[in-house]
Protein backbone atom coordinates (compact mmCIF):
# COMPACT_ATOMS: atom_id res chain seq x y z
CA UNK A 1 0.00 0.00 0.00
CA UNK A 2 1.35 3.40 -0.95
CA UNK A 3 1.16 6.12 1.70
CA UNK A 4 0.18 9.63 0.61
CA UNK A 5 -0.47 12.95 2.30
CA UNK A 6 -3.20 15.42 1.41
CA UNK A 7 -4.18 18.80 2.81
CA UNK A 8 -7.82 19.91 3.07
CA UNK A 9 -9.56 23.18 3.89
CA UNK A 10 -12.02 21.60 6.33
CA UNK A 11 -13.21 18.32 7.82
CA UNK A 12 -16.09 17.98 5.36
CA UNK A 13 -13.70 18.10 2.42
CA UNK A 14 -11.45 15.49 4.08
CA UNK A 15 -14.43 13.19 4.73
CA UNK A 16 -15.52 13.49 1.11
CA UNK A 17 -12.02 12.59 -0.09
CA UNK A 18 -11.92 9.57 2.25
CA UNK A 19 -15.26 8.28 0.97
CA UNK A 20 -14.16 8.74 -2.63
CA UNK A 21 -10.86 6.93 -1.96
CA UNK A 22 -12.57 3.87 -0.46
CA UNK A 23 -15.28 3.90 -3.15
CA UNK A 24 -12.60 3.48 -5.84
CA UNK A 25 -11.04 0.44 -4.13
CA UNK A 26 -12.06 -3.06 -5.08
CA UNK A 27 -13.61 -5.32 -2.47
CA UNK A 28 -10.36 -7.28 -2.26
CA UNK A 29 -8.33 -4.10 -1.62
CA UNK A 30 -10.72 -3.08 1.18
CA UNK A 31 -10.45 -6.55 2.69
CA UNK A 32 -6.64 -6.40 2.53
CA UNK A 33 -6.69 -3.09 4.43
CA UNK A 34 -9.00 -4.58 7.06
CA UNK A 35 -6.78 -7.63 7.51
CA UNK A 36 -3.68 -5.45 7.80
CA UNK A 37 -5.32 -3.34 10.49
CA UNK A 38 -6.47 -6.41 12.41
CA UNK A 39 -2.89 -7.74 12.61
CA UNK A 40 -1.85 -4.91 14.92
CA UNK A 41 -2.10 -5.47 18.62
CA UNK A 42 -4.59 -3.22 20.41
CA UNK A 43 -3.08 -0.21 22.08
CA UNK A 44 -1.74 -1.03 25.46
CA UNK A 45 -2.71 1.48 28.07
CA UNK A 46 -1.02 2.38 31.28
CA UNK A 47 -2.68 1.15 34.39
CA UNK A 48 -4.54 3.93 36.12
CA UNK A 49 -2.88 4.63 39.47
CA UNK A 50 -3.27 7.53 41.83
CA UNK A 51 -2.06 8.57 45.24
CA UNK A 52 -3.26 11.22 47.60
CA UNK A 53 -0.34 13.04 49.15
CA UNK A 54 -0.99 15.37 52.04
CA UNK A 55 1.15 18.45 51.82
CA UNK A 56 2.13 20.43 54.92
CA UNK A 57 0.07 23.57 55.45
CA UNK A 58 1.92 26.84 55.63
Amino acid sequence: MEKTVAKFRDFAEAEKADREFYRKLSGRERLDILLELSKHEPERRLERVYRVIKLPRR
